[in-house]
């Protein structure tokens, strides 16, 4: 299956993980700040801009993994990085799972795992409304459930494109990608990563909050936790210097301690 995918920079490779409806481009301006040292790599997951969905539209995580698995292949690369966003903070990790002689370490951005029943029920709630009423009935809530007051006041344009990039997808796909990142059971085997892992999410993300964050970390053997103060579920959109620069130093002290 063609996957599309940018390439920049050199060094050890990170493959950037994009989220729900999102694209590789959302990636950029992280890149440009570790490509220095990095040879960055971010795709369109099926589905999503320029990498088409198969003959079959139905497809789960372990779908997702493989894609993942086929792209470093098709680059020739031997160990990564991995650095996911939301439902790509939940590929890495299965990834890194199926193959774990492939990964360097793992970043889980604004991932999700130990959700509540609630917690649950308020996602595929959304995913009901969307197939009955249509996008544009979720848009609002979903906006203001990414980024923060200021944020969306202060950059239309941003929130305009992010929208478009939803707008342009099969809704089937969108409803398709957010139901496996609902239905994601990630705190059942999560415990057997044992790579170095950096998991880092927003102070008030209301989808993938510090609660959960901090029984992610804690359940993980070789885990450590960022809490972004202010920010919601968008920290690469928002603030993807302070992403990157966390990053960065992640990588520097998994180098140092060996």
């Amino acid at each position: 299956m063609f996957i599309s995918h940018d390439v920049s920079g050199r060094g050890d490779p990170i493959i950037f993980i994009h989220g729900v409806g999102s694209r590789k481009s959302s990636w950029n301006s992280i890149k440009e700040k570790l490509n220095d040292q990095y040879r960055c790599v971010s795709y369109d997951l099926r589905g999503h801009g320029e990498s088409p969905l198969p003959k079959d539209n139905i497809f789960f995580l372990n779908d997702l993994v493989d894609d993942l698995e086929q792209l470093r292949l098709q680059l020739d690369l031997n160990k990564i990085h991995l650095v996911g966003h939301s439902l790509g903070g939940q590929i890495g990790p299965a990834y890194a799972k199926k193959y774990p002689k492939n990964v360097l370490t793992l970043t889980m951005l604004s991932t999700a795992a130990f959700r509540t029943d609630s917690e649950k029920q308020k996602i595929y709630d959304l995913i009901h409304i969307m197939k009955t009423k249509g996008l544009d009935e979720v848009l609002p809530t979903l906006i203001s459930r990414w980024y923060t007051d200021n944020f969306a006041k202060e950059n239309p344009q941003f929130v305009a494109n992010r929208i478009k990039m939803i707008q342009e997808m099969e809704l089937e796909t969108f409803c398709q990608v957010f139901w496996i990142y609902a239905d994601c059971m990630m705190e059942n085997w999560i415990h057997e990563i044992k790579i170095p892992t950096l998991v880092m999410t927003g102070e008030n993300d209301l989808s993938c909050n510090p609660r959960i964050n901090k029984m992610i970390v804690e359940a993980m053997p070789n885990a450590r936790l960022e809490i972004l103060r202010d920010l919601r579920h968008s920290i690469t959109g928002e603030k993807p210097d302070l992403v990157a620069i966390k990053i960065r130093n992640f990588y520097e002290e998994v180098e140092n301690a060996k």
